[in-house]
C-alpha cells in the first residue's frame, strides 16, 4: 500500500468514527428525553429506541394510566415531523383513518382528503377498542408504507411509525388485534407499575403553578436524519452464524408445544433488525447472540399465539433449547 493509500485509508476512518460519534450523540439526546418523559422505565425507553431505529412499529399493552400515551407522545415529539393521534373507538371508521375521496360541486370532480394515517408519526390510541374492520386499515400502511383507497395507491412517509397503545383484552369493550396484526408490530411492550422513588420524582415533577409536562418533549431530529440514523442502524454486521442462531432459533419456535403459531419470515427479519438497532445503542457495529437474546421476549410475545402470562416462560425454555454460537 502506497503512502497516499494509507492516508486515504485512516482518513475514511476517522469520517466513520466522527460519523459513529455523531449518531450515538443524538441516540443519547433522544435516550435522554424520553427518560425524563418516562421516569423510572429506561429499560423500556431502550426497547423503544430500538424499534424506533430498525423502523418498527410498537404495540404497547399494558393497564391504563401507566404512561402508555404519554411514552408514545413523547417518541413522536422528539423524532420530529408530522405528528397525527387518533382515539379508537367502536364507531371509528377506516376512513377516519386512511382519509376518503368526496364530492367537489364546483369542479365536478372527487377530491381526496387525506387521513391521519399521513403522517411522519401516528398514534393509535386503545387501538383494540375499534372494531377488527377498522383495524384492518393499518394492514397495508404497516407493512409497506402506503395506503390504497379506491384502487388508487398513495405512498406514506418513509419514516413512518405507529405507535399503539391497547388495554388488555379482558377489558370492557376490547376486540383483541388478529395476529396478522400483531405480525406488523415489531414489539409488545408492557411498561408495568413504577418503583415506589420513581413514583415521588413524579409527583415532585407535578407540584407548583406551573406543572413540568413531561410529554413536551421538544423535537431532537426531524424524519431526515431520523431515516439516516435508520440506514446506519441498518449497516450493522450480522455474523452468518448469529443469522443461523436465529434460523434455528424461529425453527424452536414452531416445534415449541405450546406455540400454536410459530415466528414468520416476516417476525424472523423483525428481530434481526431489533438485534441490529440494539447492538448499535450498546455502541457496536457487529451483533452478538446477546443481543438476539435481549429483545427476544418483545419480538416473540406479540407474535406467538400463547397466553399472556404463560409467553416470558416460554420464551426462555427457546432461547434455552438452541445452542448460543460462540463467535471468533
Amino acid at each position: 500500500m502506497t503512502k497516499l493509500e494509507t492516508m486515504d485509508s485512516r482518513n475514511q476512518a476517522d469520517q466513520s468514527t466522527e460519523g459513529h460519534c455523531q449518531y450515538q450523540s443524538t441516540i443519547d439526546g433522544l435516550r435522554l428525553s424520553l427518560n425524563e418523559a418516562l421516569i423510572g422505565k429506561s429499560d423500556i425507553v431502550e426497547l423503544v429506541l430500538a424499534c424506533v431505529l430498525s423502523r418498527g412499529h410498537i404495540l404497547f399493552d399494558d393497564l391504563p394510566g401507566l404512561g402508555k400515551t404519554t411514552l408514545a407522545k413523547a417518541v413522536a415529539r422528539v423524532v420530529g415531523g408530522k405528528f397525527a393521534r387518533v382515539q379508537c373507538t367502536p364507531d371509528l371508521l377506516p376512513g377516519d383513518i386512511t382519509g376518503f375521496n368526496i364530492f367537489n360541486q364546483k369542479s365536478r370532480s372527487f377530491e381526496f382528503r387525506e387521513g391521519p394515517i399521513f403522517s411522519d408519526v401516528l398514534l393509535a390510541d386503545e387501538i383494540n377498542r375499534a372494531t377488527p374492520r377498522t383495524q384492518s386499515a393499518l394492514f397495508e400502511a404497516m407493512a409497506e408504507r402506503q395506503v390504497t383507497i379506491d384502487n388508487q395507491t398513495y405512498p406514506l412517509s418513509k419514516s413512518f411509525i405507529v405507535i399503539a397503545t391497547q388495554n388488555p383484552v379482558e377489558s370492557h369493550g376490547a376486540f383483541p388485534l388478529p395476529e396478522a396484526q400483531l405480525d406488523r408490530f415489531s414489539m409488545k411492550l408492557r411498561i408495568g407499575y413504577p418503583d415506589p422513588s420513581s413514583e415521588l420524582s413524579m409527583l415532585a415533577a407535578h407540584v407548583g403553578p406551573q406543572e413540568q409536562n413531561p410529554t413536551a418533549s421538544k423535537a431532537i431530529i426531524d424524519p431526515a436524519q431520523l431515516q439516516m440514523l435508520q440506514q446506519h442502524v441498518a449497516g450493522v454486521s450480522v455474523d452468518v452464524n448469529v443469522q443461523k442462531y436465529l434460523v434455528e432459533l424461529a425453527t424452536a419456535t414452531r416445534n415449541h408445544r405450546d406455540v400454536t403459531l410459530g415466528l414468520s419470515p416476516r417476525g424472523l427479519l423483525t428481530w434481526q433488525r431489533a438485534a441490529q438497532a440494539w447492538a448499535h445503542l450498546q455502541r457496536r457495529d457487529f451483533v452478538v447472540p446477546d443481543d438476539i437474546q435481549h429483545v427476544a421476549g418483545p419480538i416473540l410475545e406479540v407474535r406467538l399465539a400463547v397466553d399472556i402470562d404463560s409467553g416470558p416462560k416460554i420464551v426462555k425454555e427457546i432461547l434455552e433449547s438452541v445452542p448460543v454460537p460462540v463467535l471468533n
